[in-house]
């Protein structure tokens, strides 16, 4: 692709104001109303976010998951304990989240520490799960080398016929994840590329609020 045809991509953006006079003070009240509004826009994923961890080398590596939980705790996520991210939190227990809803021209970055959650909490959120989902689960051995497709297949169908008319249990290496924000950063399209930047960082149970250049 030619560099030209790369550069001329843009575009303007909503031109929505972010400013401080009417930013809630708590960066998680600000969230949920703009995570309402990606809800009733026309984004077909609006709880998609990208996780990105650091390995015990000091690799970062991303990957879009989907945002299950968010409470006064933080925000929560499920996955398997023994993939790549899983070893990395395992190793490193922080990370950042980014979301992005270009429908809005708005983005949110999350930062913070990350803590498994209870069992009991993995339990109730599994049993939620599509059947299939919980098979799979089962089948897949996330981020190891696998022979191909049909070594996938094959194990979905073995266990298909294991757990035919039973209920799946929760695999032992599968659970979900809480990230605590330290801090929460949202981000606002402006025509003219002069965005609206609010970085919010906790202290304690504190939150303070600054502008940040765009």
């Amino acid at each position: 692709m030619k560099r030209s045809s790369l550069a001329n991509l843009h575009r303007d953006y909503p031109n929505e104001k972010l400013v401080e006079s009417k930013a809630p003070r708590d960066p998680l009240r600000l969230f949920e109303i703009w995570f309402r509004r990606a809800l009733s826009s026309r984004n077909l994923d609006p709880n998609a976010m990208a996780v990105t961890s650091v390995s015990a080398s000091g690799r970062p590596s991303s990957r879009m998951v989907l945002l299950r939980g968010l409470d006064r705790k933080g925000f929560s996520f499920f996955t398997n304990y023994r993939s790549r991210k899983g070893k990395d939190l395992l190793r490193r227990p922080n990370a950042s989240l980014l979301f992005f809803w270009p429908e809005l021209g708005r983005q949110v970055r999350v930062e913070g520490k990350v803590q498994r959650v209870t069992p009991r909490e993995s339990d109730e959120y599994f049993k939620t799960r599509p059947r299939g989902s919980q098979i799979s689960a089962w089948a897949s051995h996330q981020s190891e080398v696998v022979a191909g497709r049909k070594v996938l297949e094959s194990r979905m169908r073995e266990l298909e016929k294991l757990y035919q008319g039973k209920d799946v249990p929760r695999p032992p290496h599968w659970g979900g994840y809480r990230l605590i924000p330290s801090s929460i950063e949202f981000w606002s399209g402006r025509r003219d590329r002069l965005h609206d930047r609010l970085l919010y960082k906790r202290t304690g149970k504190v939150w303070t609020r600054v502008r940040l250049a765009p």
